[in-house]
């Protein structure tokens, strides 16, 4: 272990920054900050999600397929109402991923820049 590490930043790479950066700042609410010059959202806790575009950008394909872009990591996302969070979050340009393997528990979506992830039901959490 390395003394005194902690998680810094969350990284998402994208095909436009200020548009994805936007597209959370109205799903989560965090407050929006420029931090090395790039747009970010930070939480109550300290959470920082820093948005950086990327030139030669490819959005993963979810569910994965051989051979194509594959997600390298998701977000979950704990919410009271799953069926209210997935209308607002539509309402915000996400979309509702095709393949569901959730149930009523989570509904994976598709952020504007490709990502998938989760809204998941708060009882679910363990």
């Amino acid at each position: 272990m390395i003394q005194g590490i902690c998680l810094g930043n969350i990284m998402v790479d994208c095909d436009d920054e200020t548009k994805l950066c936007e597209f959370y700042y109205k799903l989560l609410g965090w407050e929006k900050r420029k931090m090395f010059g790039r747009p970010a959202l930070c939480n109550e806790n300290g959470i920082v999600f820093l948005f950086i575009e990327e030139e030669n950008y490819v959005p993963p394909i979810w569910p994965e397929e051989k051979e194509k872009q594959q997600k390298q990591m998701h977000f979950d996302f704990q919410v009271p109402n799953v069926a209210a969070a997935v209308k607002y979050a539509k309402s915000l340009g996400a979309i509702k991923a095709t393949s569901q393997f959730g149930g009523s528990e989570f509904v994976t979506m598709i952020d504007p820049a490709g990502h998938p992830f989760c809204l998941c039901a708060e009882d679910n959490m363990a």
